[in-house]
């Protein structure tokens, strides 16, 4: 954000609703399945006034963002896609996919540790605790916020999301920017190769050392990528 804003863009991170400081409403009250947040990022645009953006996604709930790509690709300028899952064979990682079963995920999400141990289980980097501290603060205030991931992680359903995304995406031109990191212990870049090559206007840059929590592993590496991206011209 801070490397965007010195290059004179207007970079806005809002958190997705059940995580960070968002309201983390009950599971009757929002379904927190990927077309659930994708239409809720849908209606904050609209409130926002925010017609046509770059926008950026990372991790696994990053395919919400995705998919309302896919479904308002006119509404998107670029796309910065950063270690997000690309193929309908990626897996939930056995420690993250823990946190979405009833009962024992339940558990799980109430203790703030996790946001520790899952931070730094998906690269070579040790976060730092300044860092840590700001992931790990809304599990401190709320056991609505262990409630909220427990059942966006329960209702992923990664397979399902990923073909309505290739299917939005057939015939795509939207510029767009996958920066890997080839330290990341959850995704191949493998699954980064081959989604470029299904789009017409694709740019795959591979951040070496770099784990799957780019921006706290190296967010320099992000910078030096997104910031030439965003600043090149269009054809």
């Amino acid at each position: 954000m801070g490397a965007l804003a010195e290059a004179g863009f207007r970079a806005i991170a809002p958190d997705w609703i059940g995580h960070g400081y968002s309201s983390k409403p009950e599971k009757n009250q929002f379904a927190y399945t990927p077309e659930a947040f994708a239409s809720a990022f849908n209606n904050w645009l609209k409130t926002m006034e925010i017609e046509r953006f770059s926008l950026g996604v990372q991790g696994f709930l990053g395919t919400a963002g995705l998919l309302y790509a896919a479904q308002h690709p006119e509404r998107i300028e670029r796309l910065v896609i950063l270690i997000t899952p690309l193929s309908v064979e990626a897996k939930v990682p056995f420690k993250i996919a823990q946190m979405g079963w009833p009962l024992i995920g339940q558990i799980l999400t109430q203790d703030p540790i996790l946001v520790d141990r899952t931070l730094e289980g998906g690269g070579p980097y040790q976060v730092s605790d300044e860092a840590l501290d700001v992931y790990r603060r809304p599990f401190l205030k709320s056991s609505a916020a262990g409630r909220a991931l427990q059942a966006t992680i329960s209702q992923l359903g990664l397979a399902t999301t990923l073909t309505d995304i290739y299917k939005g995406f057939d015939g795509c031109d939207i510029p767009t920017l996958i920066a890997w990191g080839t330290a990341d212990k959850w995704l191949e870049v493998e699954q980064a190769e081959a989604f470029a090559k299904t789009l017409s206007d694709a740019t795959l840059t591979k951040l070496e050392e770099t784990g799957h929590y780019a921006q706290e592993d190296w967010s320099e590496k992000v910078s030096e990528a997104v910031v030439p991206f965003l600043r090149r011209s269009l054809v």
